[in-house]
């Protein structure tokens, strides 16, 4: 008598090596927002340039304090006078259920920028209980405890 296999198994998981070869590549176009905000807090230079690629209105709302603000559609006119191609971009949207950062990762690899997507999004950034700016000034709302490390913890642990 054979078996089906359940959901989870009926394609069986890659080789060892496979996996490895695709986690890697993925973490080479992937950031998270805790390792994101670890590094912009740390006092050297982070190494990258954060980029908001919602509208003005998306921006006013919250960003990530720092952030260099382009939006998607102005990239291909606005990117060479606002940005240093040697400096590597980690670009943000709304949250997961956007390919606002994805879209604009993709604007930018073709004009010869090295980039990467922040995971999350500014909804992460904001639920994880980071500081963001708004037009009214510096805000943070507390941690929601499903995204973010317990109070006191220095990070995730993964």
């Amino acid at each position: 008598m054979t078996t089906t296999p359940n959901a989870v198994l009926r394609v069986a998981p890659a080789t060892p090596a496979d996996a490895a070869a695709h986690f890697r590549a993925s973490l080479v176009f992937h950031a998270d927002v805790s390792d994101v905000a670890a590094a912009l807090a740390a006092d050297a230079d982070p190494g990258f340039v954060v980029l908001d690629s919602r509208s003005t209105e998306s921006w006013d709302q919250g960003h990530i304090p720092g952030a260099l603000h382009l939006p998607t559609a102005l990239i291909p006119e606005q990117a060479e006078q606002l940005l240093d191609r040697s400096v590597p971009l980690v670009t943000y949207c709304w949250g997961p259920g956007c390919n606002g950062a994805t879209r604009a990762g993709l604007a930018l690899a073709e004009l010869g920028y090295q980039v990467k997507e922040m995971l999350g999004g500014f909804e992460y950034w904001a639920r994880e209980g980071f500081e963001y700016e708004t037009w009214q000034g510096r805000e943070r709302r507390e941690a929601d405890p499903m995204t973010a490390p317990r109070a006191g913890a220095d990070n995730c642990g993964c």
